[in-house]
């Protein structure tokens, strides 16, 4: 096949975004190079494709389930791929959040533009799973390209509902993943988090979920959003099973510009009943947060510390101000390089070294452009005001942003000096009703209104564990444990050990 040269009309217009201020006579000239330079592009196309392996058959490509078939609505797909005979996740249904490659299975990641996309590639955690004997049951509903904390902009309806009470939101973006993990539909699940979106589903509909150190679990063949944001993690019923399953998708591939120096441990050997000389720090900005915090959610976190203390674990009260901006630092950095990279990128970009899906760069670089209308309301404020402050601030704000991270990082380390993990509430109010009307107002409360905890430790990359402490008022209350980085092992930990003595 040969690459379309440019003519000048198309040449004309690029210079002028650039300033180039090109006479015609010069745009002719530059025509007739860059069409002579283009043939580089003609024998990339000869040449074959690097392609992710796909190991396992799939017993059955399956449908796109229904009523009875789909009772809180968290699957976007229904499958069968069955794993290795044996491993440690043998006997085990594992749901895949539906941003993440299974060949063969379509994909949809929330929206229409995405509508007739079937992968050709497994993800690493997808193969990572299978090697490990896991069964995947099907792909879990997701909101819109995962730009949503609530879980109110997917595609298709019916939407994701909260098993505990329909009436209200479950949680995103791994929404899909919540819901039926929560409602055992399936053993546990992959979820994924850039500002949030593991653990604020767990919280919400009442299951442990788990964001480990940044690039601790390889996010080669799923769809991104920002590079130092994403993250792909466990979600099950107990800390145990989110420990055997990080075991298993956990460590470098050698293909994700994310990892680097990661460092690994057997979270199952780890896990106990005793938090014998573990230290605790409550995190005092995480509660009573203006607009924000209920009561409730307060009271049964605080009520949570006594639990540990009773398992042998010591807790303080421990300030980090800056807390308090984490959220603003993870909107510049989330506006700005989801609009580069999940956007304008084609959802890949450029100057990183890895594995870059080729066939979903084709399909959604042609439609993003062709159904730019289809778009949720989320990614288009994400991308309105991400283009201007790129644009007219020269990207400014995404670096300073950048740099304010290490400095929140440090923050957050130097408490962790002196305690192991940190504690706060992982969302600080219930799940929300969903939204009574489709107004741009009220999809973006529902969407964006509960990352006050989460998205500060997607910036800074430690390690965060949301634990099911009850209910109130008939809807779940989570916990949230932080430890060091590349200290999954001593979250885990102390997760277990509350889920022991609480009972």
């Amino acid at each position: 096949m040969s690459v379309k040269r440019p003519n000048q009309d198309a040449l004309e217009s690029i210079s002028d975004y650039y300033g180039f201020d090109l006479s015609p006579e010069a745009l002719e000239e530059f025509e007739s190079a860059i069409a002579a330079s283009m043939a580089v592009y003609d024998r990339l196309d000869e040449l074959p494709d690097e392609l992710l392996p796909v190991k396992y058959p799939r017993a059955c490509v399956g449908h796109r389930p229904v009523g009875a078939d789909n009772p809180v609505n968290g699957w976007s797909w229904k499958c069968s791929v069955p794993g290795a005979g044996e491993g440690p996740l043998s006997g085990r249904t594992v749901a895949i959040k539906d941003n993440i490659a299974v060949a063969g299975i379509p994909m949809l990641n929330g929206s229409p533009i995405m509508e007739g996309y079937v992968p050709r590639e497994d993800a690493t955690v997808v193969t990572r799973l299978l090697d490990a004997g896991a069964h995947i049951i099907g792909k879990t509903a997701v909101p819109a390209f995962c730009f949503d904390g609530g879980g109110c902009t997917g595609y298709p309806e019916p939407q994701p509902v909260n098993p505990h009470n329909a009436e209200h939101l479950p949680g995103a973006s791994s929404s899909g993943s919540g819901a039926v993990v929560a409602n055992k539909e399936v053993d546990m699940a992959l979820g994924g988090d850039q500002g949030g979106s593991i653990r604020l589903p767990a919280s919400w509909c009442g299951c442990y979920g788990l964001k480990g150190t940044h690039g601790l679990v390889p996010y080669t063949g799923i769809f991104p959003i920002e590079i130092t944001l994403d993250h792909v993690g466990p979600m099950a019923r107990t800390a145990e099973d989110c420990a055997r399953m990080l075991e298993v998708i956990a460590g470098a591939d050698g293909l994700d510009p994310r990892q680097y120096d990661v460092q690994t441990a057997r979270y199952t050997e780890a896990l106990s009943e005793s938090l014998d000389g573990v230290r605790i720090g409550v995190l005092r900005e995480g509660f009573g947060i203006p607009g924000a915090s209920e009561s409730d959610v307060d009271a049964a976190v605080r009520e949570a510390v006594s639990v540990l203390e009773r398992a042998g674990a010591t807790a303080s009260e421990v300030s980090v101000p800056m807390h308090a901006d984490g959220l603003a630092i993870w909107s510049a950095i989330a506006f700005e390089g989801a609009t580069e990279l999940m956007v304008r990128g084609d959802a890949y970009g450029t100057n990183w070294r890895g594995h870059y899906s080729t066939d979903l760069m084709d399909f959604y670089g042609r439609a993003r452009r062709a159904r730019g209308r289809d778009y949720s309301d989320t990614v288009k404020v994400t991308v309105l005001a991400g283009h201007y402050m790129s644009e007219e601030y020269n990207r400014h704000y995404y670096g300073k942003a950048q740099n304010l991270s290490r400095r929140l990082r440090a923050e957050y380390d130097r408490v962790l000096a002196q305690y192991d993990l940190l504690l706060l509430p992982t969302t600080a109010m219930k799940a929300v009703r969903c939204p009574a009307d489709r107004s741009l107002g009220s999809i973006l409360a529902g969407a964006l209104g509960n990352l006050q905890n989460t998205a500060a430790f997607d910036v800074t990359g430690h390690p965060a564990m949301s634990v099911p402490v009850g209910l109130s008022g008939g809807l779940p209350v989570g916990m949230m444990l932080v430890g060091r980085r590349w200290e999954e092992a001593t979250v885990l930990r102390a997760a277990h050990a509350y889920q022991v003595a609480a009972g």
